[in-house]
Parts: structure tokens; C-alpha cells; sequence
């Protein structure tokens, strides 16, 4: 007996497959395999962030060259570090980055650039020599000396590290710092410099140095004009050249004023340009514009107190005797400005801070502040006994105040005495 419905009858006829059936499979598991394997590699994984093309190295160094040669250093820095971001061991834009962050005084960030140069190649003469002028700008003689020389012995017939060594010694020199052999040894190595390289940049600045800091105005400014026409861009050369210009036996104010100008835009936010500004237009007489730029030099550097003292005797001599007590005491006394920045005062010194005590003396004797007028005097006249005006202001000090104390004279320490 076989059962009849049951699923397992083996007698039952197979039904014949159908063509087009199997045809329409096989194009679906076609589909699905190159669905498989081209589309869905292609595509990004949802929810997860599409990367963004990272640019080359090469063309930020070429957006910062072309910066750069529009003069728009801070910005040619700035493209300079995002190359160095893409691509950490380029040394030439290293080197190139340090030289520009010391043209606009940026010398600590100079000094970092030029090592990481100098740790891919330590004999770099580049890295070395601008390592040794950044560290002169810092006062780091000993430091400088070492790397200006490595960079010589590495690169003898290179003019620029004769150039920086120059500036170091004149920085020496001006400073107090140097001994009887530097300021000749600074004038041997700017002229080596100029006899390596005549036409460079380098060269040029380092002689205009020299000749400057030896009252050989005229020529000092034959070699800045060359270094400025070499580059334009740089603001130290314009200020240089402003100061030679406002130095001339027969000064030349209105060169000077457009040198400093030039200067503002190429560093911004240096108080400098804005301070000799101030300082020619004192000189010239002019003391409204002069105070002018002395309050805006003041807001690039409020706690500098070099800057407080030198709007402080414009404000003297402007009669606004009250103002340029205020400006002169930050200078001499330190303390606190209008909108508290600390301002640390200067010791008494000769030079431009003894400028600073007597006039804050003589305005302190006009204003009738006599107790600290007579203290100042006494400062003057113990501490800078071969300075002969500090010496006379003093005294004068002392004059004002005995006629307000009608007709006693006070003594040093500050007792009226008949």
C-alpha cells in the first residue's frame, strides 16, 4: 500500500524549471556582487566625517615666499608655520622662518626655528649664524659669539655671519659691555663682510651699523639706502635710516618722519616707529604731534616704562606739568597706569633715564610736590656726579623750591636751611 497526498511520493512528476526564472536570478546575484564589491567600498561609513584634503607642503612655502615679497611678513610667518606643520623636517624653511621672525624681533621664536634647523643638520651655517644674531638681539653674547664663529669655520666665504658678528659687537659696544678691541674688531668685521658679499643685504646693514654708532652719518645712510632697496620690507632698516636721516649735521626731520612711517606697517605692533615719531617731532618743535605718538607708542607697550618717561618729558616741556608728573613718576617710581598695567620703574642711570629723573624732578619743583622734588636732586647728585646737566637740574630743583619756600633753600636730604 503506498499512501496517496503524502509528501514523500516518490511517483509524483517534477515540474520543468522555468528559463526566464533562472535567468533573473542570476542578473540579481550579479548585481549583488558588484554591489558588494566596488560600490560599498567606495562609500564612507555613515555618520563618520569626510576627510579634507591636506595641502602640500610646497604650497604654503610658495604662498609665503609671495607674502613675503609683498612685504607681508607676518603673514609669510605664518605660512611658513603651516608648512612646517605638514612637513617638520624642511630645514630650509626653518632657516628662512628664523630670519623673519628676527626682523620683526620676534628673537626667542628665531632661536627655536634656527635649532630645530640645526637638530636634522648641526652643521647648518645658516641656522648657525642666525641662531648667534637672534641670541646677540637677547644680550646672550657668549651664546652668540659660539654659533657666529661655527657658523665662519663652516662657511668661511659666507658674508652674513661676518654681518651679524659686527652687529653683536657694536650691541657690545653700546651696551657698555665690549672692551677696548670691540668697537675695531665690529668695524674689521663689517668690512669683511662687504668685501664677501658688496651687493648683499647683510653686508649693507652691518656697515650702516657701524658707520652710524661712529657718527659717520652721511655713509650710514648710503648703506641703509642700499639695504633698503634690496629689500624694502624690512622696519629695522627704515627706523635706522629715519635715525641717520633726523642725526645729519643739518637734520633732515621730513626723511626721518617718512622712514618711521614706512616702518608702522611693516611691524604693527612695535612701539618704536611710534616713539621716534614722537622723538622728531620733539626735536622739531612740533609737541602736540609729538604727544600724539607718544600715547600711541604707550598703547602697543603700556608697561614699558622707557616709553611712559619719553611722553613725560614732551608733556614738560609742553607746560602740562600735572600729566607729566604722572608719566614721569611710572618711569621713575614704577607703579600702576590708568588702566592698571604694572610698570616697573627704572634706577637712576645715566643717559636717557637721567633725562627721565630731572625732568620729573623739575616737574615735580613746578608743581609744588618740594619733599620728593628734593629727593630726586639728592639721587641726582650722589649717583651721576660726571653727568654736568643732571648736576645743574638738580640744582635748579633745589632753586625752585627754596623760592617757594620763600627764599630758603632746601638741602639735599630734604631740610629747608636758611
Amino acid at each position: 500500500m503506498y499512501l496517496r497526498g503524502s509528501k514523500f511520493d516518490l511517483t509524483r512528476r517534477r515540474k520543468r524549471a522555468n528559463p526566464l526564472r533562472i535567468f533573473i536570478l542570476v542578473v540579481l546575484v550579479g548585481i549583488a556582487l558588484y554591489f558588494n564589491q566596488v560600490v560599498v567600498p567606495q562609500t564612507p561609513p555613515l555618520f563618520v566625517p569626510t576627510p579634507t584634503a591636506t595641502r602640500s607642503p610646497e604650497s604654503y612655502i610658495a604662498d609665503a615666499q609671495a607674502l613675503a615679497s609683498q612685504g607681508k611678513i607676518p603673514q609669510a610667518i605664518n605660512a611658513y608655520q603651516e608648512a612646517l606643520r605638514v612637513d617638520p623636517k624642511n630645514i630650509s624653511a626653518y632657516v628662512t622662518l628664523a630670519r623673519l621672525q628676527i626682523y620683526t624681533a620676534r628673537y626667542a621664536e628665531a632661536i627655536t626655528n634656527a635649532e630645530n634647523a640645526l637638530l636634522l643638520n648641526p652643521n647648518n651655517a645658516q641656522a648657525l649664524a642666525l641662531r648667534g644674531w637672534a641670541k646677540a638681539f637677547l644680550g646672550d653674547y657668549l651664546e652668540a659669539e659660539s654659533s657666529l664663529k661655527q657658523a665662519i669655520q663652516l662657511d668661511p666665504s659666507n658674508p652674513a655671519p661676518y654681518a651679524y658678528y659686527a652687529e653683536m659687537l657694536m650691541l657690545q659696544q653700546l651696551e657698555g659691555k665690549g672692551d677696548l678691541n670691540t668697537l675695531d674688531k665690529a668695524i674689521e668685521y663689517s668690512k669683511k663682510a662687504q668685501e664677501l658679499g658688496p651687493n648683499t643685504l647683510e653686508a649693507h646693514r652691518a656697515r650702516g651699523i657701524v658707520l652710524e654708532n661712529t657718527n659717520n652719518i652721511e655713509e650710514a645712510v648710503s648703506e641703509y639706502e642700499a639695504a633698503i632697496s634690496i629689500n624694502p620690507y624690512i622696519a629695522d632698516l627704515h627706523l635706522a635710516l629715519g635715525r641717520s636721516y633726523r642725526s645729519l649735521p643739518e637734520p633732515d626731520y621730513a626723511k626721518a618722519i617718512e622712514q618711521f612711517n614706512y616702518a608702522i606697517p611693516l611691524d604693527p605692533t612695535n612701539p618704536l616707529p611710534k616713539t621716534y615719531l614722537s622723538r622728531t617731532y620733539f626735536l622739531a618743535g612740533e609737541y602736540a604731534k609729538s604727544i600724539q605718538y607718544g600715547e600711541e607708542a604707550i598703547k602697543n607697550a603700556p608697561d614699558d616704562p622707557y616709553l611712559h618717561g619719553n611722553l613725560g618729558i614732551v608733556l614738560r616741556r609742553n607746560f602740562e606739568l600735572e600729566r607729566a608728573v604722572t608719566e614721569l613718576r611710572l618711569a621713575v617710581r614704577g607703579g600702576k597706569t590708568s588702566d592698571g598695567v604694572v610698570v616697573k620703574g627704572l634706577p637712576i642711570d645715566y643717559g636717557i633715564v637721567a633725562q627721565y629723573y630731572y625732568n620729573y624732578g623739575l616737574a615735580l619743583a613746578n608743581v609744588g610736590e618740594c619733599t620728593e622734588a628734593i629727593q630726586i636732586a639728592q639721587a641726582l647728585q650722589i649717583n651721576l656726579p660726571r653727568d654736568d646737566i643732571a648736576q645743574y637740574n638738580a640744582q635748579e630743583m633745589l632753586n625752585i623750591c627754596a623760592s617757594q619756600l620763600g627764599g630758603v633753600t632746601p638741602t639735599p636730604g630734604g631740610t629747608p636751611t636758611p
